[in-house]
């Protein structure tokens, strides 16, 4: 593993971001490491990547975390919250923190936009982690397109209450319905396997076991299945680990087998 080139020497640095219509509550560990940038879960906060960061440490990674539009305490809300507003807000983060090239780490809604963003960008992506996400799979349809929008519905007496502490956003249950309602839409193969078909930095899945919180049976595992094909048609892309946790608890019971990914996408990277 070497040093990134590309990327300057800073200082650690909490702030805000501009971007678009709102701002995005950035940490950056600095130093001259190899840039990380992590990509949260859909409704999750950057401080879930705590434990992959202590195990990597900071000698040789520049960590760089922020918390996406209306999510976390501090990001401010925006009146657009589609997956393509949040590949742009990658590179806003990057044009802020003055680096070109980096390696993406996402997690579950994250790992889409991860792969999306490598895909996109080969000369600048240093290679793709992609923990619990990025599962080409046609689990969209109208049965739960309706599921999805009556579980928001249940929930949203129970979202001004978590507001405060920041572990719901500040948006409304009919707008996270549509975040993952439209999430099914990318997810779709028609649409993802020509994404990561695309790819060509080194890219590591991590895959957990078990179901996710509103998912039935065997649901996950269906979906899980899909990565096989996957890795088989794309030289860059492995299974790094399938891990004993499941899709909720993967950053707080498998940290090490992520951060092993890490480290594994660049030592190929080189």
């Amino acid at each position: 593993m070497t040093k990134n080139p590309t990327a300057s020497t800073t200082s650690a640095w909490t702030g805000m971001v501009p971007v678009d219509d709102t701002a995005l509550a950035v940490t950056d560990t600095g130093g001259p490491g190899i840039p990380v940038v992590y990509l949260n879960g859909q409704f999750a906060t950057q401080g879930y990547w705590q434990r992959v960061i202590t195990d990597l440490g900071t000698t040789d990674w520049r960590h760089i975390t922020y918390d996406e539009r209306a999510r976390g305490r501090k990001s401010k809300t925006s009146a657009d919250y589609s997956f393509e507003a949040a590949v742009r807000d990658v590179d806003a983060v990057l044009a802020a923190r003055g680096v070109d090239r980096a390696l993406v780490v996402g997690w579950s809604y994250g790992a889409f936009v991860a792969a999306h963003w490598a895909s996109r960008n080969p000369d600048r992506a240093l290679g793709a982690v992609l923990v619990e996400g990025a599962q080409p799979h046609d689990w969209l349809d109208d049965a739960m397109e309706q599921r999805i929008r009556k579980q928001f519905r249940q929930w949203s007496w129970l979202l001004p209450l978590l507001r405060p502490t920041g572990l719901t956003p500040r948006m409304n249950a009919e707008q996270m319905a549509e975040c993952n309602i439209e999430l099914g839409k990318v997810a779709r193969e028609r649409a993802l396997g020509p994404v990561l078909d695309a790819i060509t930095v080194p890219t590591r899945y991590v895959v957990a076991s078990g179901a996710s919180l509103g998912s039935r049976g065997d649901e996950q595992e269906v979906i899980r299945a899909s990565l096989g094909a996957v890795a088989a048609r794309n030289p860059h892309i492995e299974i790094s680990a399938k891990v004993a946790s499941n899709h909720d608890a993967i950053l707080k019971k498998d940290f090490r087998a992520v951060a092993d990914a890490v480290r594994d996408a660049a030592a190929v990277a080189g």
